[in-house]
C-alpha cells in the first residue's frame, strides 16, 4: 500500500475501511521491538511506517492480567495471527527466537517476519545459515523466517507465507497454561521408545 492509497483510505468511511481489511488474512499482528529507539533514524522511520501499514481504522483495546512473563508471551502468541520483529536487543531476540522455535516444533503455523532495516539482522541470518550448514537447523526450517527490508514488502510476503518445514513435535499442542502442566512428555519421531522424552513442567513453553 503506497502513501496515496493510505490518504485515500483515511478519507473513506469506516465501512469502506472494513472492506479493505477483509483482503488481509491477518486480524492481529504481534510486533516485537526494542525499548530503545536505536542510533539510526532509519529504525524509527521503519517502525512508524510499519505502524501506518498496520492501521486499520478499528480501535482494539484490551487489558488482561497475567501471572508472569511466560503467560504474557503465551497470550500474545495465542491472540496473534502473525509476528514481526523490528530491530531490537536481547528481549526482541528472545521473543523472536521463541516464536520461530514454536513454529519449528509445530506449536503454531503462523508466519514470522523479520524487518531487516539497513541489514540490521544480517549477522543473525549468517549465524542461522551457519547452523543450517552444520546440521543444527534443517534447511526447510530456515524458511520459517520471512525476511524483507521494508514494511510493505514484508507484509506482502507474510500474506503469501505457507509452512515448508517438517514439524518436530506435531503432537505438542496445548491450548492453555493449565493444560501445559499435563503435557509432560512428547515423543520425537525417529528416536527409540523411552528415549525421546521432553519434560515441559516449568511453563517455559506456553502454547497458543
Amino acid at each position: 500500500m503506497d502513501r496515496e492509497d493510505e490518504m485515500d483510505m483515511k478519507e473513506e468511511p469506516a465501512e469502506a475501511r472494513v472492506l479493505l481489511m477483509a483482503a488481509s488474512r491477518f486480524r492481529r499482528i504481534c510486533v516485537f521491538c526494542g525499548s530503545s529507539k536505536g542510533k539510526k533514524t532509519s529504525y524509527q522511520d521503519a517502525a512508524v511506517e510499519l505502524g501506518k501499514e498496520l492501521i486499520t481504522g478499528e480501535t482494539v483495546g484490551e487489558v488482561k492480567e497475567v501471572a508472569d512473563m511466560h503467560q504474557r508471551k503465551a497470550e500474545m502468541a495465542r491472540q496473534s495471527d502473525a509476528f514481526i520483529a523490528l530491530p531490537g536487543g536481547y528481549g526482541t531476540l528472545e521473543e523472536l527466537l521463541e516464536v520461530i522455535t514454536w513454529a519449528q516444533l509445530g506449536i503454531h503455523e503462523k508466519p514470522v517476519g523479520l524487518l531487516n532495516v539497513d541489514g540490521y539482522y544480517n549477522a543473525l541470518l549468517s549465524f542461522i545459515d551457519k547452523a543450517v550448514e552444520e546440521g543444527f537447523i534443517k534447511p526447510t526450517a530456515r524458511h520459517i523466517i520471512v525476511l524483507a527490508p521494508t514494511p510493505d514488502e514484508l507484509l506482502d510476503k507474510l500474506e503469501e507465507y505457507t509452512p515448508r518445514h517438517e514439524e518436530v513435535l506435531p503432537k505438542a499442542r496445548c491450548e492453555t497454561t493449565e493444560q501445559l502442566s499435563s503435557c509432560k512428555s512428547f515423543e520425537i519421531p525417529g528416536l527409540d521408545e523411552g528415549k525421546a522424552i521432553i519434560q515441559a513442567q516449568r511453563g517455559s513453553m506456553l502454547l497458543p
